[in-house]
């Protein structure tokens, strides 16, 4: 028997995608997969060192993982159309963002790298991203830089829209804004490397055609979401890019990060690899 250590988010998204992978549903042959659940953040560090056989990372910290990781075809999250959202307690003028402290949930995560190539000029204030709205509400920071469920449920707070980068960027580039994707270390070697690659998708073949079951398994992470909120936020995030990049998802990710390369946000050009 291998065994496989696959990490991903405590989120809705990756728990739908993961499902079928964390409860048996799919045969694995003679490969074991244990799931580690932590936040994006600590899951690119833990990247960073080499930790974790199979993860998921931030496309921008891939950046900083492309000489020991290759990107799987499948479990990317892009924003099509849609993204992180920049949030104040008032609506505001992209001049007025300069300068500000706006609280980010990670300076490794794409939401930071999209938000400096929206606005290069502002004071980042790391801060966990479940706690990003109540920083602006109690006014510890101006602006906040939401991920995950807080997309959907800011108005609630009665913060206000300034921003969705997902939107800014396909205006942009006519593409959508990769955010996340599933990374592979590339010591496992081919055979076993394809083998997880065809798990993968089954995994995320099956929760998309086993809705209802996936859902159920999803609603345990979906952080105060009702079902039908869920369901939305899971649709965002794990639909046909995340079977699979294709053309457009591929080109997406090499201009992201080329643009972070030109605009110095990201140190150094990257070699984007893909498993086939």
């Amino acid at each position: 028997m291998t065994t496989i250590h696959v990490a991903h988010s405590p989120d809705s998204d990756d728990a739908f995608m993961f499902y079928a992978l964390a409860a048996g549903k799919i045969d694995t042959g003679e490969i074991t997969y244990v799931h580690e659940l932590q936040d994006i953040e600590s899951l690119n560090k833990r990247a960073m060192r080499g930790e974790l056989e199979v993860s998921a990372v931030s496309i921008h910290a891939y950046a900083y993982l492309s000489d020991r990781y290759a990107l799987l075809p499948h479990g990317a999250s892009m924003g099509d159309r849609y993204g992180p959202r920049l949030v104040g307690r008032r609506p505001m003028g992209r001049k007025e963002i300069r300068g500000r402290r706006i609280a980010i949930p990670g300076t490794l995560t794409s939401a930071y790298l999209a938000l400096r190539l929206f606005e290069p000029d502002f004071a980042p204030v790391p801060t966990p991203f479940d706690e990003i709205e109540q920083a602006v509400l109690d006014g510890s920071v101006d602006l906040g830089l939401l991920i995950h469920e807080g997309q959907l449920t800011y108005a609630e707070s009665g913060l206000r829209l300034i921003q969705d980068l997902g939107d800014w960027w396909f205006g942009e580039t006519g593409l959508p804004l990769p955010l996340g994707g599933n990374v592979v270390r590339k010591d496992l070697g081919a055979d076993l490397t394809r083998k997880i690659s065809g798990h993968l998708r089954d995994s995320i073949a099956y929760a998309l055609e086993h809705r209802d079951g996936a859902l159920d398994h999803a609603m345990r992470f979906a952080r105060g979401l009702d079902r039908m909120k869920a369901d939305a936020f899971v649709s965002m995030y794990v639909n046909e890019w995340t079977l699979d990049y294709g053309e457009r998802g591929r080109q997406a990710v090499r201009l992201f990060l080329q643009r972070g390369v030109e605009s110095g946000f990201v140190s150094k050009p990257v070699q984007v690899e893909f498993v086939d």
